[in-house]
């Protein structure tokens, strides 16, 4: 987990180093599985926190979460473009560095907010609580938080979301699901993009769609390009019911 990656937050300073005695070995392993748990159960507290705020205004929150370079920042645009006149959106942008990718949600027209990590490796519930006081979340239908680009550590950490949204490129291999289980497990959706790419690619479609319903058999999936907009009318679907319904 994060506490061995390498992470910078500010479980920094618990980082212990590895020293080949045997006996050293094991109570550090104690020791970082205790501080693995004080940090995640702090941040499940805090999450709590967040889950009842968002609750209270009725608002659907998403967590996307991908390898780099999946297409996540391209898909929040030409979401925000096509659906901003029907729903109103924030958005929280997660990066370890620049304001690059918040800079094109603001120009697609959505208020932004931007969270560096630095060298950590993913946004957290305390994060999230104070990036969306940035916000008017009574003129919020829709807060989508972008988060690092990282497939590991994001997955332990609940932001206080509905949901986690896997975003896995068919750049990528299909074997992402199984290779990194404890992310598809803990999202509700998998989307399959840059289809528009498939047939100058070996990525096997429906391999992947198995690999992933191995690790979740509840995970809903969607294929399509948010360049070419294939596909992009499902999302939207998925999006506008999920708003419905938090708000009845």
């Amino acid at each position: 987990m994060c506490i061995d990656c390498g992470c910078g937050t500010n479980t920094a300073h618990h980082h212990h180093h590895h020293d080949h005695t045997h006996d050293h070995n094991h109570e550090g392993d104690r020791r970082t599985i205790r501080v693995e748990e004080d940090i995640l159960s702090k941040n499940n507290r805090l999450a709590g926190n967040n889950r009842l705020l968002f609750a209270a205004r009725k608002m659907l929150v998403l967590n996307l979460v991908s390898s780099p370079g999946s297409g996540k920042t391209t898909l929040l645009e030409r979401t925000l473009r096509e659906l901003g006149d029907r729903l109103r959106f924030a958005v929280l942008e997660g990066d370890q560095q620049t304001a690059n990718d918040a800079d094109r949600i603001a120009a697609a027209g959505a208020p932004v907010h931007q969270i560096n990590t630095g060298a950590g490796c993913h946004l957290d519930a305390h994060m999230v609580g104070h990036g969306v006081e940035h916000f008017d979340l009574d003129a919020t239908d829709l807060l989508m938080i972008e988060n690092v680009g990282n497939l590991v550590c994001p997955a332990a950490f609940d932001l206080g979301e509905d949901h986690k949204v896997a975003v896995l490129s068919v750049t990528e291999g299909e074997d992402k699901p199984v290779k990194y289980p404890n992310m598809f497990h803990a999202a509700d959706l998998m989307i399959i993009n840059k289809t528009d790419l498939l047939p100058y690619l070996d990525f096997d479609v429906e391999k992947c769609k198995t690999y992933a319903r191995q690790v979740n058999p509840n995970i809903e999936i969607l294929e399509l390009s948010c360049r070419t907009g294939e596909g992009m009318q499902a999302w939207y679907e998925w999006l506008m019911a999920g708003v419905e319904k938090k708000r009845s």
